[in-house]
C-alpha cells in the first residue's frame, strides 16, 4: 500500500507563484511515473503535468506549458510542481498520483494507481 501526501497549496494572486509538493511513501513501494491532476468547480478532472520514473521525460497540459515545471526528488520520493505566472483559471483542487506499472510520463488517469487527497489552489484576480 502507498500513501501520497500533498503540500504547498493555498491562495496566490494572479501572476504569482506557488510550489506544490507530493511525498510518496509505503512499504515495498516504488513510485514509477508521477503526475498532478486538477479539478475546478463544475469541471472534469484534467491532467496538469507528469514525469517519468527516471525524470527525463515530462508531459504538460497546453494550458500550463511555459508556466509550470514538474521536477522529481529521487532521494525523498517526492515531486514538486512549480507554478509560475498563476492565472485565476488555475484555481482547482490539485491531486498527486503515482503509477506502479507505468514508467513513462502520461496524462491518462487510468495509468495511475495511487492518489493523494488533493489540495486546494486558489488564484485571485
Amino acid at each position: 500500500q502507498a500513501q501520497l501526501v500533498e503540500s504547498g497549496g493555498g491562495l496566490v494572486q494572479a501572476g504569482g507563484s506557488l510550489r506544490l509538493s507530493c511525498a510518496a511513501s509505503g512499504r515495498s513501494f516504488t513510485p514509477l511515473a508521477m503526475a498532478w491532476f486538477r479539478q475546478a468547480p463544475g469541471k472534469e478532472r484534467e491532467p496538469v503535468a507528469s514525469i517519468s520514473w527516471h525524470g527525463s521525460n515530462t508531459y504538460y497540459a497546453d494550458s500550463v506549458k511555459g508556466r509550470f515545471t514538474l521536477s522529481r526528488d529521487f532521494d525523498k520520493n517526492m515531486v514538486h510542481l512549480q507554478m509560475n505566472s498563476a492565472k485565476p483559471d488555475d484555481t482547482a483542487i490539485y491531486t498527486c498520483a503515482t503509477s506502479i506499472t507505468n514508467v513513462n510520463a502520461s496524462p491518462n488517469a487510468r495509468d495511475y494507481t495511487y492518489w493523494g487527497q488533493g489540495i486546494q489552489v486558489t488564484v485571485s484576480s
